[in-house]
């Protein structure tokens, strides 16, 4: 197969988006372990008044939703990492093109295009719109005549 022009540059940048989900990889594993640590030597409620143990029960459901947050960015970046070893990250997933460097920059777990990603956009607000329809909404006050009329 012949080489594009600028393989060899989109190879870099694949190489370095790569070293970077790795990275972002270890830093957020670190924060769930340091986490994990600090929650368990915090986790002594002895003269704790109401207030303290309800501010603590909120602290803790916060940092339970962020953990939730961060294992999906842990998920969707082993799969982007599992993309990379069966050579399919940077194409899109829909149209089979590649994705454009700037997207994968700002969405390196990204598995679509620009254009497929608007695309599925419009199709999602389609579908907004026509459940929305579907509901059989009317207005108040109105009867059959008045919906004919409109």
């Amino acid at each position: 197969m012949p080489k594009k022009a600028g393989e060899p540059s989109r190879k870099k940048f694949l190489d370095k988006a790569h070293e970077h989900l790795l990275e972002t990889k270890s830093k957020l594993l670190e924060e769930m372990e340091t986490e994990l640590k600090s929650h368990r030597e915090g986790n002594k409620d002895e003269g704790m008044d109401a207030y303290d143990l309800a501010s603590e029960e909120r602290d803790r459901e916060i940092k339970f939703l962020l953990s939730d947050r961060e294992q999906a960015k842990i998920k969707a970046i082993d799969d982007a990492l599992a993309r990379f070893a069966d050579g399919s990250y940077g194409v899109c997933e829909s149209c089979g093109l590649e994705i454009g460097e700037e997207r994968l920059d700002a969405l390196p777990f990204t598995r679509v295009c620009r254009d497929c990603q608007q695309d599925r956009e419009r199709e999602a607000k389609l579908q907004r719109n026509y459940d929305g329809e579907d509901r059989g909404y009317r207005k108040v006050g109105s009867t059959d005549g008045d919906e004919e009329n409109m």
